[in-house]
């Protein structure tokens, strides 16, 4: 036999600060940032805005050029994109092309910067459109939602939906910093304040009990828009997604996908309520069904289910859809099963709970049991979710 094999490995590294109003005369930590970097020539800087974000903060666009306005080494594209956000931005390929086309249309090099100010769908169309022009464009991400503050905002990957399928085009693809900015979470709808609390739900089910136990002591604070408590949730869950990733398979090549514990009938309902239905509520719905396939599949106990479910509805999540119900094996959340397992490649890949902060990966899901956990979570329900 004759051949010749190449090995080789790159080094990723970014941070994530935390700060507030970013952009305000005085705060120069973005600045900071992109001149410790280091410069040979004059670097293009192009801002892409979430439509939501930019209607309750008009100020932004002259904000950002006024910040940039006495700067020699970065030269900031005049004209600030503004697109609309929701995951309806990523359905269909129309914005991810005009992104590329002003790529193309301002010069944008490899050594410029795109910037995504946004939810997580900006995030990750913005994201997507930088990895795929000019074979990488280094990005920066500003989430502005809890949940892409706490989790998407600070991980790997890219992409848009494809054919009703959640994320089927993307890349991993890490950004070069990201900037969590406080201040973008006041003006939050309380519905997208709360969603993006299931994702912390998550990490501390499958990662951290004593998180899990601070969740449930603070849960009335968090559900009242503390802000205390709200910037102590994002940066404990974006700690534990970061030292995640950095585990052993950022780039997801095998089949374990423990932070997607929650998430195969998550993706599955967004997609049977035409994406109606937040990411994050989506989620708490499918973390609750999955714990109670834990408990009624004799790995947890039923106090445990029982207090991941009050824990969901105290922060005000739903924890079950009539889109989630399984009542046979004809249900169509469970048609979620296979295209999970498609997603991820090779054999399916669950992950149960064996105790508050610890998992176990299993590789079948019974329908008999996935019925009886559906109806025992539909007795769990109080009136205040």
């Amino acid at each position: 036999m004759n051949y010749l094999q190449q090995s080789f490995s790159v080094k990723f590294e970014y941070r994530v600060f935390f700060t507030e109003h970013l952009f305000a005369p005085g705060n120069t930590v973005f600045l900071d940032f992109l001149k410790a970097a280091g410069t040979e020539t004059t670097r293009k800087i192009f801002f892409v805005i979430d439509g939501g974000v930019f209607e309750n903060h008009t100020y932004l666009k002259e904000q950002i050029r006024n910040y940039f306005a006495d700067e020699k080494m970065f030269e900031l594209i005049e004209d600030v994109l503004v697109v609309p956000g929701g995951e309806s931005s990523k359905n269909s390929d129309k914005l991810f092309n005009s992104l590329v086309k002003a790529v193309d249309h301002y010069g944008i090099d490899r050594h410029s910067y795109i910037v995504a100010i946004g939810g997580g769908a900006i995030l990750d169309l913005t994201g997507y459109a930088a990895a795929v022009s000019h074979r990488g464009i280094r990005h920066i991400r500003i989430p502005t939602t809890v949940l892409s503050q706490n989790d998407s905002g600070v991980g790997v990957k890219n992409g848009i939906n494809y054919a009703g399928k959640k994320n089927f085009l993307g890349t991993f693809t890490p950004p070069v910093a990201v900037f969590n900015d406080s201040f973008f979470l006041t003006t939050l709808s309380d519905e997208e304040w709360r969603s993006g609390m299931s994702e912390a739900v998550k990490v501390a089910l499958i990662k951290d009990r004593a998180f899990f136990e601070w969740l449930q002591t603070n849960a009335v604070a968090l559900a009242a828009r503390s802000m205390e408590a709200m910037q102590y949730l994002i940066h404990r869950c974006a700690q534990l997604h970061l030292e995640h990733i950095a585990g052993g398979d950022p780039f997801e090549m095998g089949s374990s996908r423990p932070l997607d514990f929650g998430h195969w009938s998550a993706h599955k309902v967004e997609q049977l309520s035409h994406f109606t239905i937040r990411h994050g509520e989506a989620v708490a719905m499918g973390i609750a069904l999955d714990s109670a396939y834990s408990f009624v599949s004799g790995r947890l106990s039923e106090a445990d289910a029982a207090s991941v479910v009050q824990l969901l509805q105290n922060i005000g999540l739903a924890v079950t859809h009539p889109f989630m119900e399984i009542e046979n094996e004809d249900s169509a959340v469970l048609k979620g099963l296979n295209e999970f397992r498609e997603h991820l490649g090779g054999r399916l890949t669950i992950m149960l709970l064996t105790a508050i902060g610890k998992g176990e990966e299993v590789h079948e899901l019974k329908p008999d049991l996935l019925t009886k956990a559906s109806a025992w979570l539909k007795t769990q329900v109080t009136v205040h979710s």
